[in-house]
């Protein structure tokens, strides 16, 4: 039987949780993930675990922090003054925000704390530092 190998295309259905087995994602719901093994289109530990997978194969694999969103990076965490937001803009914790760097690159943030005169944000991934697990099955290969 065929076996999983680098570029080719497949197309799985995942569960993906936390080590505490807080679901933070699923496909079981709607159609099947597809991607390109070895394309970089996924995190490097779900890519790594797909390959060699089996049609039908089903898998339950913990991907360590640093193959999943990497480690929290505290110089993604800053303090905004508030004069630098929209004057209509009332920030509340929680709130995700697209910042615009000079480049015009964008991206998203989490307001984690609002003070008089500035707020705080966080720009790490919300699963960066976090061990996860996946439940996968590999539904085909094309």
């Amino acid at each position: 039987m065929k076996k999983v190998e680098a570029n080719d295309k497949v197309k799985v259905h995942y569960t993906g949780k936390l080590t505490s087995g807080e679901v933070f994602d699923s496909s079981l719901e709607r159609d099947p993930l597809e991607f390109t093994v070895g394309a970089g289109q996924m995190i490097k530990g779900f890519d790594q675990a797909v390959n060699g997978m089996e049609l039908n194969e089903k898998k339950t694999v913990t991907i360590p922090s640093g193959e999943a969103y990497g480690e929290r990076n505290e110089q993604l965490i800053q303090a905004v003054p508030r004069t630098d937001l929209p004057q209509d803009m009332k920030p509340e914790v929680g709130q995700t925000l697209v910042a615009t760097n000079d480049q015009g690159h964008q991206t998203h943030v989490v307001v984690t704390e609002v003070a008089d005169a500035t707020i705080t944000i966080d720009a790490n991934h919300p699963l960066a530092g976090k061990d996860l697990v996946f439940e996968i099955e590999l539904v085909e290969i094309a």
